[in-house]
């Protein structure tokens, strides 16, 4: 991989790496019980600011990899699916959600659909590149990465589909909190994987160099 590409996938992990600790941090201060609160009630805590921290780190790191993919013309659909992703994850931390109980507010629905459609994309991206690349060792747990994470999406909307029927639930009757960070547990590792991934990517763009270089020294 190029120079400039290898510091670009470096500063990639180092922003995700800050992600998950600042992430990790926001649950160990707060203390709130992670099986029914989902992640975006911590920001209703007074450590809450570091929630958008972290998820503008991983919107950092999901650009990144975005504009690495990017540069392979054919890689352009999943280029930006991961960047959807990325920019998704900078509303859930600009527009917070809405405490419990109060009726859906322009931020809230920002927030809702914005992760809705964040938990949608980085599976979907992971699903074309490990297709693309099927002979590629990484593939494998990409796909599987990204099926666990819409399966268990179908979790996470299934309680909002049931509160639209009109029947009563809340978190506290689900493991709301696990659910949910299973899928962004799921996606964050389709993201870590993607830089095996985009070193395969390079790895298949060499080959046509090569011989073309080869043909010229024979020419």
């Amino acid at each position: 991989m190029a120079r400039q590409g290898s510091k670009m996938l470096v500063g990639g992990y180092t922003a995700i790496g800050a992600g998950a600790v600042t992430m990790t941090g926001l649950h160990l201060v707060t203390g709130l019980d992670p099986v029914h609160t989902v992640i975006s009630e911590y920001a209703f805590q007074p450590d809450g600011w570091l929630l958008p921290v972290s998820l503008g780190l991983f919107a950092t790191a999901a650009t990144t990899f975005g504009v690495l993919l990017a540069r392979r013309g054919e890689d352009r659909g999943a280029a930006t699916l991961v960047a959807v992703w990325g920019l998704c994850m900078l509303l859930i931390g600009a527009f917070p959600t809405d405490k419990p109980g109060v009726p859906l507010s322009m931020s809230g629905g920002i927030h809702r659909y914005a992760a809705f459609v964040a938990f949608l994309a980085m599976p979907l991206a992971g699903l074309i590149l490990s297709r693309r690349y099927a002979t590629n060792p990484y593939a494998r747990p990409v796909r599987l990465l990204s099926l666990a994470s819409l399966g268990v999406l179908v979790l996470v909307v299934a309680p909002y589909v049931v509160r639209m029927l009109g029947i009563d639930l809340t978190n506290d009757d689900i493991p709301a909190g696990v659910t949910q960070r299973l899928v962004v547990a799921f996606e964050v590792g389709v993201l870590v994987m993607l830089g095996p991934v985009l070193r395969a990517c390079h790895g298949r763009a060499a080959v046509p160099d090569d011989r073309a270089r080869a043909v010229a020294m024979v020419r």
